[in-house]
């Protein structure tokens, strides 16, 4: 009797752990929801279908894509956090979205706690281009030129307040030169500005396909370490900028509680992703760099980032 009544107290109780292990075991049986915070058709954005397309073949299911721009990224970011955290919808997440606007605007998620990230799969083209006929040839004369000529190179870069712009301030503080910055509202519009004449220096997204073409030139990679994809040109700490802090990050996370199994099926589903040779040539042919960290490492490597900005952005200022 005394048998029987435990097991009709314990069986109810397990019930539920049960129910969650069939429900990982099974993972996934349904469309998974992706929601990409860019609009459609955007490099990022064809980049990330490529990507969900290749990962598709290992989870089984199909991986729809849900693009929810604007907001600086931050309404991608937000309806990322508050999804039901069981693997069924995750997304992209972005630098600007995870390191400056939180602490800009009040935001209804925090980019460190919020988030179980899965991968990081790629970093996006930053640099510093001129136009081919420019008489900068290489990092040290635009430096040179701005430390003579105060405030009169005129520099464009994406958003009043974004990542371009946060890095080439802090170049501009470690050279103690000073530059003006011209905001635009993406990455094209500064490389219109650039061939039309009306900036000196882009520090923002480039094309590829002007470089190859031979009508801009790109003379400092805004990222740690050097490009397979452009040998030739230094990046940041080829020039001893090392304590720049540029976090590129293209990646993919759900919310927080995501089962850990279910995280482990989604991050090993597009590890195999990302160097599947259909996905290599897209990121190549886009001017872009496959960047691969562990959801463990995207983890980390956010928490440290997001204590750098939160620190400089005081300094600068430019805090809520």
């Amino acid at each position: 009797m005394t048998i029987l009544l435990s097991l009709a107290i314990a069986l109810p109780l397990a019930a539920p752990g049960l129910a969650q292990d069939a429900q990982t075991a099974k993972f996934p049986d349904r469309p998974i929801t992706f929601i990409h915070p860019l609009p459609a058709g955007g490099t990022t954005d064809v980049l990330t279908r490529l990507l969900c397309k290749e990962a598709e073949k290992d989870l089984g299911q199909p991986i729809v894509i849900l693009n929810k721009p604007g907001g600086s990224l931050t309404i991608g970011a937000a309806a990322i956090a508050a999804s039901k955290p069981d693997g069924y919808t995750i997304g992209f997440t972005g630098a600007t979205a995870l390191f400056i606007m939180p602490f800009i605007e009040k935001l209804s998620y925090d980019p460190v706690k919020d988030f179980h990230q899965i991968i990081q799969w790629g970093a996006p083209s930053f640099g510093v281009t001129v136009r081919a006929d420019s008489p900068f040839k290489n990092f040290k004369d635009v430096v040179s030129y701005a430390r003579a000529n105060p405030s009169k190179l005129n520099w464009g870069t994406t958003g009043q307040i974004g990542l371009h712009y946060l890095i080439m301030k802090q170049i501009a503080q470690k050279e103690n030169v000073q530059f003006t910055q011209i905001p635009f509202k993406g990455g094209p519009l500064v490389e219109v500005a650039l061939l039309g004449g009306h900036i000196d220096v882009a520090g923002s997204e480039f094309s590829n396909a002007q470089i190859e073409a031979g009508k801009t030139r790109l003379l400092l990679l805004l990222r740690e370490e050097r490009a397979a994809e452009y040998p030739n040109t230094p990046a940041l700490n080829d020039l001893g900028y090392s304590g720049v802090a540029v976090p590129m990050i293209q990646g993919i996370a759900g919310p927080r509680g995501i089962p850990d199994e279910i995280a482990k099926k989604l991050e090993a589903a597009f590890t195999k992703a990302i160097n599947e040779p259909a996905f290599i040539k897209g990121m190549k042919d886009a001017g872009y760099s496959v960047l691969y960290r562990s959801g463990k490492d995207s983890s980390d490597y956010i928490a440290k980032n997001h204590k750098f900005f939160e620190k400089y952005l005081k300094e600068l200022g430019l805090t809520k």
